[in-house]
């Protein structure tokens, strides 16, 4: 199956295009746009799959400029590949295309021998794009849970773990949140698990609409979320706990909106005493939040508890 022709981008100065130039790129294989400034040029390489830099009689040094503009000292698959043709005796501009990475064709150029290294520049190149988008996705769903979409418990520990040290070498806090949806048994038991799943991912996109781009949301297992907040202190935590656990009693969930879901949550803070490792602050969260269970649901519970914050007393043990 043949792919769709290449955009090329061709900067040129001059008021049309040479013939030669246009007969070699074919529209079966290219599709060509024009740019005649360095403005121009820079707008337009997110639309096309590669630039071919023609100086013609730009000034040297205003040619170099842009070569410099279009490829950044650390190639990345944002940037199209760049080919420069350029005449034998512009040694400054040779040197400066062999510099930045850019392909560099000699004149007199041979049409098939210009078409061909063209043709595999942008093939390489929208290989490598697709390889790239490939790699990102794989490490995208290696942290990220298949049925909520928030990340999954292996990446909550490694960020737990990061993030504790962190907080102990800057003096900082940090603050965990365990959430766990009550009955949710009665749920898959009585409507099916794919009800069940439904509610999971809900409560998930709750979960994400009441904390910030800077706090991490996970599942830690079954019907528990994890959440962790840098650089929050307990009545901070506390707030949060109280938008979340209003958020999933606020839900209608389930196919037609038909269920409503409650849930228990347990908060902890470093620093404190008894909190050492990342470890004892999830051993802590965990302990608040098997007292909210114990207490009637559909609660906060902190370590240590405290009952005087700015969430109903009624639901903060």
């Amino acid at each position: 199956m043949k792919t769709k022709p290449f955009t090329l981008l061709v900067v040129d100065d001059s008021q049309a295009l040479p013939p030669q130039l246009v007969r070699t790129l074919g529209p079966e294989d290219f599709t060509l746009r024009v740019a005649r400034s360095g403005p121009e040029v820079l707008g337009l390489t997110q639309e096309v799959d590669g630039v071919l830099l023609c100086p013609g009689e730009t000034n040297p040094k205003e040619a170099q400029a842009l070569l410099e503009a279009l490829t950044p000292p650390v190639p990345t698959t944002s940037r199209p590949p760049v080919l420069v043709i350029s005449p034998p005796e512009d040694k400054a501009l040779r040197l400066a295309a062999l510099r930045r990475g850019a392909e560099l064709i000699l004149t007199p150029w041979d049409e098939e021998e210009l078409r061909i290294r063209l043709y595999r520049s942008l093939e390489t190149h929208r290989k490598w794009t697709e390889l790239h988008s490939q790699v990102e996705e794989l490490r995208r769903l290696a942290v990220t849970d298949g049925l909520t979409q928030v990340h999954n418990h292996r990446y909550f520990q490694e960020r737990l773990r990061e993030e504790f040290r962190r907080a102990q070498r800057y003096d900082e806090s940090l603050s965990l949140i365990l959430v766990d949806l009550d009955h949710f048994k009665n749920i898959n038991d009585a409507h099916g698990h794919g009800a069940g799943d439904r509610v999971l991912r809900e409560v998930a996109a709750s979960l994400q609409h009441s904390v910030r781009e800077t706090d991490l949301v996970a599942r830690y297992g079954g019907e528990e979320f994890a959440i962790l907040l840098p650089c929050t202190h307990l009545p901070g935590a506390l707030t949060v706990a109280e938008r979340v656990r209003r958020g999933v009693s606020d839900l209608h969930a389930g196919p037609e909106g038909a269920l409503r879901v409650t849930a228990s949550l347990g908060v902890s803070s470093f620093p404190h005493r008894s909190i050492l490792t990342p470890e004892q602050l999830l051993l802590t969260a965990d302990e608040a939040l098997y007292r909210a269970k114990r207490e009637g649901r559909d609660r906060i519970c902190l370590h240590p508890p405290a009952p005087l914050f700015s969430a109903p007393p009624s639901r903060v043990g």
